[in-house]
C-alpha cells in the first residue's frame, strides 16, 4: 500500500523558502534598520527550540524585546521587555519572516506543531512524542486560534503557571488532532487559512474560556 503523503513535499517547501526569502529581503532589511535604531542588540534572535524526534534546533526570529539575560520564557502583551517596534513586529507576525531559514535547512515545515522550548516538553510523555514524530511548523491550526495568547497571559498574574497548566495542555491536544488527521491538502488549506487570518486577524475566533477551562480541567 502506498503511503500516504502527510506533508508539502521536502522538494517544494526548499524551493518555496528561496523564493520567499528573496521576496521578504527588502522587508527584513525595513525592520532591521528600524529594530537597530530602536534599541541595543543584534537584528535577529535565536532560541533553542524542541524539534523533529525531539532533536533541538535554533530558531531564528526578528529581535522585538530588549537585551536581557533574565526573565520569563513566554511572553504577554503587557511584557515590558517588547520594544515598540517589536509590539508592530509581533502584532503583524512579520518578525516570524526569518524562520524560512529554519524551513530551508529542514529544521521545520511551513505547516506543523509549533516548535517549543525545551522547558515546556515532556519527552517521556506519549502524547509529546506522537507530535515531535512530526516536523516542527510556521503554523498550524491551533496556532492560528491563539494569535490572542499573548493578550490571554496579560490578563493573569502567574503567567508561566497559567501557560503550563493552561494554555499548554490546549496546545497538546489542539496538536495531536491536527497531526492525526495532518496531509498535503490539510497543509495547503492551512497556509491559506493563515495567509487570511494575517490580513484579517479580526476574523480569526479565539478558543473560548470554556475551552482552555477544560483543557485545565483534564
Amino acid at each position: 500500500m502506498k503511503k500516504r503523503q502527510r506533508s508539502i513535499p521536502r522538494y517544494f517547501e526548499i524551493a518555496l523558502a528561496v523564493c520567499g526569502s528573496v521576496v521578504i529581503a527588502p522587508v527584513l532589511f525595513v525592520a532591521g534598520v528600524f529594530i537597530k535604531l530602536g534599541s541595543k542588540g543584534p537584528v535577529f534572535f535565536q532560541q533553542e527550540r524542541v524539534g523533529l524526534n525531539g532533536k533541538s534546533f535554533t530558531l531564528f526570529k526578528l529581535r522585538t524585546m530588549t537585551i536581557s539575560t533574565t526573565g520569563a520564557k513566554i511572553t504577554a502583551a503587557d511584557d515590558v521587555r517588547v520594544t515598540r517596534i517589536g509590539r508592530i513586529l509581533r502584532r503583524t507576525k512579520v518578525d516570524e519572516l526569518p524562520e524560512l531559514w529554519n524551513v530551508f535547512r529542514g529544521d521545520m515545515s511551513f505547516v506543523g506543531p509549533r516548535p517549543e522550548v525545551p522547558e515546556f516538553v515532556d519527552l517521556n510523555d506519549p502524547d509529546w512524542i506522537e507530535v515531535l514524530d512530526h516536523r516542527p511548523g510556521i503554523t498550524d491550526p491551533v496556532t492560528l486560534r491563539l494569535r490572542n495568547e499573548e493578550t490571554i497571559l496579560a490578563r493573569v498574574a502567574d503567567k508561566e503557571r497559567y501557560y503550563r497548566e493552561v494554555i499548554q495542555p490546549y496546545k497538546l491536544r489542539g496538536y495531536l488532532r491536527f497531526v492525526r488527521d495532518k496531509s498535503w491538502k490539510t497543509d495547503i488549506r492551512i497556509v491559506a487559512r493563515t495567509i487570511w487570518a494575517v490580513a484579517f486577524p479580526a476574523t480569526v475566533k479565539p478558543p473560548s474560556k470554556e475551552e482552555l477551562k477544560w483543557s485545565f480541567a483534564d
